[in-house]
């Protein structure tokens, strides 16, 4: 007899992908654009909108048709190609930097401005909060329970009194649009939104959710998918409603930081404005839950990834992660933030062609033919928004400065769009009439 997920248990999956997601980076960023975007907040909001949430949970739908992590995504481009691709993704968002920056970023919030943003704090700091990751990552199968059930509903409950009090007590009016807001709002908070990097987390994070479910005793593949895209939807709808609340918290902050240049300043700023010096302190747990939730689930979904590879235990490699990402997040908020956005900025493009095109397949006489090529171009281009986005600009030549979109950070767009229409005609034309077969 199948095993079924109760309403509650739904729900708790739901809060558990939600908790997930939502790291530092995703409440910092709105406010600034609700700010920035002035009189056209809700048409720059659409944009954001569609980048932010609507390809994260496509990302987790295209994770739960194939019942597992990036690596069972990307079987047709190869299992090597698609390993390695994993395996970057997987470093990337994990001990490299996101999972570090979890704890520089909460640590500045909340506890720099009481010790000094010193070197012996953070140390200290990253040490407390990296032994509660790794005692909570030991025991992946307790997930839904500890996350699910309990840090969820807190980072929730939190996010819900930030939200209402947004709603219910603006600070004041909003100023004008910069120029850039006034001249293409929707692109603008389309780029921004795509720059959160939450479809990489959802990569990620996928087969962590697939695992939530399966240790309450789903085996069957068709309830899997279905909990999963639940839980999906479930997150999106929450992270809909935290990004509206945030960009109407930043839109009527004008009065208070009109020349902020992070959403970090905003939130300082109106918390400490209507909730006075109690604001400080829950904004700093807010920002720490909103990052432990994020960390534990990282640290988790990268020990299950490499445990299938490497000659090490799922709980040595929870250990090994913890470790790792506790020294590197000791380099600071700025180093990290410097190395990791070219990095990203060059792998984001391939992932988004991978979870696009995935939605394809039963399309293709020959996927591979369709993928490879496509995933290929937009990695190079990738490579040179990485690259603009760098201290090396100056090496690329002018020329390649000046492709579409490159200032948005898309240049890759375009030429993959392209890539993919003649791959697809040849496909067409000339595709042998036996299917790959498609999970």
């Amino acid at each position: 007899m199948a095993h079924h997920l109760s309403f509650k248990d739904i729900l708790a999956l739901g809060f558990m992908t939600f908790a997930l997601f939502v790291g530092a980076g995703n409440i910092i960023f709105p406010p600034i654009v609700g700010l920035q975007s002035g009189e056209n907040v809700w048409l720059a909001a659409l944009g954001f909108l569609i980048t932010a949430v609507g390809l994260p949970v496509i990302t987790v739908v295209a994770l739960a048709k194939v019942g597992g992590g990036i690596d069972a995504l990307s079987t047709p481009i190869g299992r090597r190609a698609g390993l390695l691709l994993a395996t970057i993704c997987y470093l990337a968002v994990g001990p490299l930097f996101a999972t570090p920056r979890t704890a520089t970023v909460s640590f500045e919030v909340g506890i720099a401005p009481l010790t000094g943003d010193g070197a012996i704090p953070l140390l200290i700091y990253s040490l407390i909060y990296f032994s509660l990751v790794i005692g909570v990552s030991l025991y992946p199968g307790r997930l839904l329970d500890t996350i699910g059930h309990i840090l969820a509903p807190l980072k929730i409950i939190a996010f819900s009194i930030l939200g209402i009090t947004a709603v219910l007590w603006p600070a004041g009016t909003s100023i004008p649009a910069i120029e850039l807001y006034q001249q293409m709002p929707f692109s603008s908070g389309f780029i921004n939104g795509y720059l959160t990097m939450d479809t990489l987390g959802a990569l990620v994070f996928g087969i962590v959710i697939v695992n939530a479910a399966r240790s309450r005793g789903v085996v069957s593949v068709g309830l899997l998918t279905r909990y999963t895209v639940l839980a999906g939807l479930i997150a999106g709808l929450g992270l809909t409603l935290l990004y509206l609340s945030l960009f109407k918290l930043g839109s009527s902050s004008g009065i208070l930081t009109p020349d902020a240049q992070n959403g970090a300043v905003i939130l300082h700023a109106y918390v400490q404005h209507t909730l006075g010096g109690l604001g400080s302190v829950f904004l700093a747990a807010l920002i720490f839950i909103a990052c432990i939730v994020t960390a534990i689930g990282l640290t988790c979904a990268c020990a299950e990834f490499f445990s299938q590879y490497l000659p090490l235990s799922y709980r040595a490699l929870v250990f090994i992660l913890g470790i790792f990402s506790m020294l590197v997040s000791n380099l600071g908020l700025t180093h990290l933030i410097q190395i990791s956005i070219p990095v990203l900025t060059a792998i984001y493009p391939p992932c988004i062609v991978l979870v696009v095109l995935s939605f394809t397949l039963r399309w293709w006489h020959n996927t591979t033919l369709i993928m490879a090529p496509v995933m290929l171009v937009s990695l190079l281009f990738g490579i040179l928004d990485a690259i603009k986005a760098s201290p090396f600009e100056q090496l690329l030549p002018t020329w390649l400065q000046h492709l579409p979109m490159v200032e948005q950070g898309l240049a890759w767009l375009l030429p993959s769009v392209l890539v993919f229409i003649g791959v697809g005609l040849l496909d067409r034309l000339y595709g042998s009439s036996d299917k790959v077969a498609v999970k």
